[in-house]
């Protein structure tokens, strides 16, 4: 078995069971090839048998052991894959197909053929809409799977082969209004559904921008209204999550989810302006009595100028406070899947 990882790594290993046809002839990233696959427990159990099983090899269509190891297959090879469960199903494993957690899997392998992807300028609509499909149910498996870095790319991908869209293309192709609905429907709930990985990386920033993105496209998305309340709302930003949120339930007003976020958010935004209140009132002191020179009149506009002191006073700290807030931003997110030699 020879290593594919670092070494001291046994994580993935690979056997040439019978040589292909030269290094040469080796499938490169973003070429759709095409497999025979046997998958195997430890124990000898087969799992799973697929002929002619077809992918984008570097898209996550696959688990990563074969993603990573066909790179390293000439055409016509044959070979034995042992992966850990990192590179396969993980600590869920998969109902299928029936695969325990944690389980080490063996992968037999034929490369059958490579060939390079179609240019996504030149497909036509329904072909364009049916792979960004394909791809966002990927993306879904990731998400189920807990795999929310994967999830984005798939993600990532689907919304490139929608957004592919060139003048050239409208007039090489006749789009029916029905076409570019779909198109348009596919594209939002690849944001939607990226913008919930993300929050579950703590990607705010990004998770916001892929919201309001969904929300150009259909401005009263709730999916959308209610994952940009959430996005705020942990970025600070709690009457603007509140408004949000208000607009969503107001378009389903019989939500349960949302209105559970929105009495939660509501309270917790009291209570914060409640503290800061008090905070102010600590700061500022109590105004004091006066020397005791001076008529009422001027004692009165001794007082006036105090509390004109303490309003200035009280919203310079709210501006200090609100642009603390704002200056929070959440990390960029930049998803790299390469293949590790």
């Amino acid at each position: 078995m020879r290593l594919l990882l670092s070494p001291g790594n046994n994580h993935l290993k690979k056997k040439v069971l019978e040589s292909g046809e030269g290094r040469d002839s080796r499938p490169q990233k973003g070429q759709n090839v095409k497999i025979n696959l046997k998958t195997y427990l430890k124990d000898g159990t087969l799992v799973e048998e697929q002929s002619d099983l077809a992918f984008t090899l570097g898209d996550g269509d696959v688990i990563q052991a074969l993603d990573l190891t066909v790179q390293l297959m000439d055409m016509g090879e044959k070979a034995l894959v042992q992966a850990d469960a990192k590179y396969s199903y993980g600590v869920r494993g998969s109902l299928e197909p029936e695969v325990p957690p944690n389980s080490e899997l063996s992968l037999e392998v034929e490369l059958l053929e490579a060939t390079d992807a179609p240019d996504l300028e030149l497909l036509p609509p329904v072909e364009k809409i049916s792979l960004a499909s394909l791809k966002r149910e990927r993306g879904n498996v990731h998400y189920q799977r807990a795999d929310y870095a994967f999830a984005v790319n798939s993600y990532s991908i689907a919304l490139q082969i929608t957004e592919s869209s060139s003048k050239g293309e409208l007039q090489a192709f006749d789009i029916t209004p029905e076409e570019e609905n779909e198109m348009m429907d596919v594209r939002v709930k690849c944001l939607n559904n990226m913008a919930a990985s993300q929050l579950k990386l703590d990607h705010y920033d990004a998770a916001l921008k892929s919201c309001v993105s969904a929300l150009e496209h259909q401005p009263d998305n709730i999916k959308a209204l209610f994952r940009m309340g959430k996005v705020l709302a942990l970025q600070g930003e709690y009457s603007e999550a509140i408004q949000t949120l208000r607009k969503a339930l107001k378009l389903e007003p019989s939500n349960k989810t949302i209105h559970a976020e929105l009495s939660k958010l509501v309270k917790k935004n009291s209570e914060q302006r409640g503290a800061e209140q008090a905070m102010y009132k600590k700061m500022l002191g109590n105004p004091g009595g006066g020397g005791g020179s001076g008529g009422g009149g001027s004692g009165g506009g001794v007082s006036q100028q105090k509390l004109r002191a303490k309003s200035t006073w009280a919203l310079s700290w709210k501006w200090l406070f609100g642009a603390t807030a704002v200056a929070i931003g959440g990390v960029a997110l930049s998803v790299v899947i390469a293949a590790r030699n």
